[in-house]
């Protein structure tokens, strides 16, 4: 069996031909492009093509999906990744291990969406990119007052249509302003990078708008009271298709939502949650877990079940509210069945 590993790279790839019979390597480093890519797999015509997971990692599988080679893609974050007490450290040696933990079967694959969901996912990711860049613009608009000793209204209120009216009150053209009144032009600057972006905001939401009306699975998400169209958007992407999960450990272990264990002897002490696996699914899970309290029996009830009360376990609570509601947005995603209120009651 030959395994064609490859160490992916920005500019430079390096590929680890490894015969499993004879144990015999051949190396060999060439340009990121997909001509490259092309000419080694034909020139070697491997069993399996192995590769980690990365930023180029899409295509790249793609391309040798579509020239018929199977492909196994690593998780890089498992313990056999760990570089520790090693003296060298190269692109052939990665390759070369990479090779050797497919030969032994010691690699956790990952799964990779097909490309059309990938894309939807990375204009999920694009939103929430657009908001943090919004907010980074407000924060310097607010610097720029601050600085000055100017009081502005506190809050969203700056940020309505009233609110943007007596900002622009301060503004100036850069090119008119004198070296007294030179942060005028600042925020006449600011003011209008903020515009564009939230006109580039409402476009994003639009185009995701008709998606999720084109999105059974979204749509059906929504059924869950507190649950609205950006989370279901989130957790649908994310999750992809939901019977690559056997069972809902996988489901939570996914999202990073279960505790690090560890065990020697007879202690067995469980620590934080790992925050494996995709960041935004996360975050998204855990925000609308402090909304449904006010809109979801079950999440209240879960809610104040774990915590009894007491404010040092609020965290702890809300976390498990999240990992739940993961867990059944997973089953209903997998029997395609909506939010049921008389199962969906406060469990262990």
């Amino acid at each position: 069996m030959k395994i064609l590993a490859i160490d992916l790279g920005k500019f430079n790839c390096v590929s680890c031909l490894l015969d499993t019979e004879s144990n015999a390597t051949e190396f060999d480093t060439f340009k990121t492009y997909r001509r490259e890519f092309k000419e080694i797999l034909h020139r070697t015509h491997p069993n399996l093509v192995v590769m980690e997971t990365c930023s180029i990692t899409g295509w790249v599988h793609d391309l040798c999906v579509e020239q018929d080679y199977p492909v196994l893609v690593a998780d890089p974050s498992q313990e056999a990744w760990r570089w520790k007490n090693v003296k060298r450290k190269t692109d052939k040696d990665d390759a070369l291990k990479l090779a050797k933990l497919a030969a032994l079967e010691q690699i956790n694959p990952v799964y990779v969406p097909a490309p059309e969901t990938r894309q939807y996912r990375h204009l999920v990711k694009y939103r929430k990119v657009m908001v943090w860049r919004i907010n980074r613009i407000q924060n310097a608009i607010r610097a720029l007052f601050d600085h000055q000793g100017v009081k502005i209204p506190s809050g969203h209120r700056a940020w309505t249509v009233q609110g943007i009216d007596e900002l622009s009150q301060h503004r100036r053209v850069l090119a008119e302003c004198d070296e007294h009144n030179l942060w005028r032009g600042e925020l006449d600057l600011e003011l209008m990078m903020l515009d564009q972006l939230w006109e580039h905001l409402a476009t994003i939401e639009r185009k995701l708008d008709t998606l999720a009306k084109q999105e059974s699975r979204i749509q059906l998400l929504q059924t869950i009271p507190g649950v609205g169209r950006k989370t279901a958007e989130v957790i649908v992407t994310c999750l992809d298709d939901p019977k690559r999960f056997e069972n809902s450990r996988q489901v939570s272990a996914y999202a990073g939502l279960i505790p690090q264990q560890h065990q020697s002897g007879q202690t067995n002490r469980l620590g934080k949650i790992t925050k494996r696996g995709p960041r935004l699914l996360r975050t998204a899970l855990v925000e609308v877990a402090w909304l449904m309290l006010r809109h979801n029996e079950w999440a209240a009830a879960t809610y104040a079940r774990i915590s009894g009360g007491q404010k040092t376990r609020k965290k702890t609570a809300i976390i498990a509210v999240a990992r739940k509601l993961l867990v059944r947005c997973w089953a209903m995603l997998l029997h395609n069945q909506p939010w049921n209120p008389e199962l969906a009651q406060p469990t262990t």
